[in-house]
């Protein structure tokens, strides 16, 4: 499932340079992920970098966009063509 960024985000801007998919931005009020491009970095780490780095926690799972492994490889490789996900 996509990460999504809470309402406690204090807008440091930890995170969106972690993001290998350019899945965050700023937004109006709090940093925001775009789902359709947040793979959970799987394919790129071993565990998702924004809520790694975010401060306050706030980077969590989105239950609103559940996806299995195969499905975020899938975005993976869609996002990164000709790119081999790390294991």
């Amino acid at each position: 499932m996509a990460y999504k960024i809470t309402e406690e985000c204090i807008s440091c801007g930890a995170c969106e340079p972690e993001c290998p998919n350019t899945a965050i931005t700023e937004g109006d009020n709090i940093y925001v992920i775009d789902p359709g491009k947040c793979t959970e970095c799987v394919g790129h780490f071993e565990h998702s970098r924004c809520a790694e780095v975010c401060p306050v926690d706030c980077c969590v799972p989105d239950p609103a966009h559940s996806e299995t492994k195969e499905q975020l490889l899938a975005k993976f490789s869609k996002i990164n063509p000709g790119k081999t996900p790390k294991a």
